[in-house]
């Protein structure tokens, strides 16, 4: 049975399929931009918010805390448990900075570095193009040490010693990394969906390539392999930023890739294209999820056919684009 955490702009959206899928709804006043689940512990969740820092429940969700009062920005972008260890966390700030935990959360260490590669004074975030942030962060399942970070806007970064050094902008990385992905059965195998295309790697980030034929859209913002297959892979992309995030231009599709071949996922249940904005995708036990401004989706046959979870949406939903999606 599975349990998805949707992180809405104010809102994150608990519901579970035991209980029928009817939602829970919590954090009502915080500008929520991230959420973080271990299967391994799938009770307690994280959840970074924008100016109100990082956000812990130990109860699935029922009721949170503020944790992590020493990480020095209030701006939480992104968060990750790492499949090694659910004890710890690690979580990415605007600024840019990263910050790890080994006690789920309990106390903080800033991960030095990142502030000092060369590549730093090119780095912003065209809304506000005086910063930028740490959007992503992806650990290798098969190489504790190893560390991906996305930085909207400037660079891949890779750490092979656990954060102790970091090699930014390997050979064919994108700029605009939005969100990364690994898989448990192909080692070095990694997933970039960018705002400057896709990209993949298949030696641990040492070098991209940039796989793109057929992917007629590519500003890309969500990646999500098959945990059975690493040659099949969703993206959710639209041309541009404006179509992908503002539902008054909203228009956004879902790509998937089989056969060294992108194909556009439409008419399958999940709505795509105008008035719809960039969906968020994770998988979970044989299924992959896909959360926009329409609803709850999921689909059990790698993307051929979806459903719409029978969730309560509220209206307030279909004006926005959704932070984050957690599965477990």
């Amino acid at each position: 049975m599975s349990t998805v955490y949707a992180a809405m702009r104010d809102t994150l959206l608990v519901a579970s399929e035991e209980a029928g899928w009817e939602a829970e709804r919590r954090l009502g006043t915080h500008d929520l931009q991230c959420v973080a689940v271990s299967p391994e512990v799938p009770e307690r969740v994280f959840v970074g918010t924008f100016e109100g820092g990082l956000l812990r429940s130990a109860d699935g969700g029922r009721s949170f805390e503020r944790v992590g009062r020493s990480i020095d920005s209030d701006r939480v972008m992104s968060a990750t448990v790492s499949p090694h260890d659910p004890e710890e966390v690690w979580v990415g700030t605007e600024p840019s900075a990263v910050y790890r935990s080994r006690d789920a959360g309990e106390s903080w260490e800033h991960v030095e570095g990142i502030a000092d590669l060369p590549s730093e004074p090119e780095w912003f975030f065209p809304p506000r193009p005086d910063t930028h942030h740490v959007r992503w962060i992806e650990l290798d399942p098969h190489d504790s040490g190893r560390i991906y970070v996305g930085i909207e806007l400037g660079a891949l970064i890779v750490s092979d010693d656990v954060g102790g050094t970091w090699r930014e902008r390997p050979p064919g990385s994108r700029r605009d990394n939005h969100s990364l992905a690994t898989h448990p059965d192909a080692p070095g195998r990694v997933y970039s969906a960018a705002g400057d295309g896709y990209a993949e790697s298949r030696d641990g980030g040492e070098t991209w390539t940039h796989p793109q034929n057929g992917l007629a859209h590519r500003y890309c913002w969500s990646v999500c392999p098959d945990p059975a297959d690493p040659d099949t892979v969703l993206v959710s992309s639209a041309s541009g930023a404006r179509s992908a995030h503002s539902v008054d231009a909203a228009d956004a599709y879902v790509y998937r890739r089989r056969d060294g071949r992108w194909e556009r996922l439409d008419d399958r249940g999940l709505p795509t294209g105008e008035g719809v904005v960039r969906a968020v995708l994770a998988a979970h036990e044989g299924g992959f999820y896909a959360v926009n401004n329409r609803g709850l989706f999921r689909s059990t046959d790698d993307g051929d056919s979806w459903e719409r979870l029978p969730v309560d949406w509220s209206p307030a939903f279909e004006n926005g684009a959704p932070r984050g999606l957690a599965v477990v």
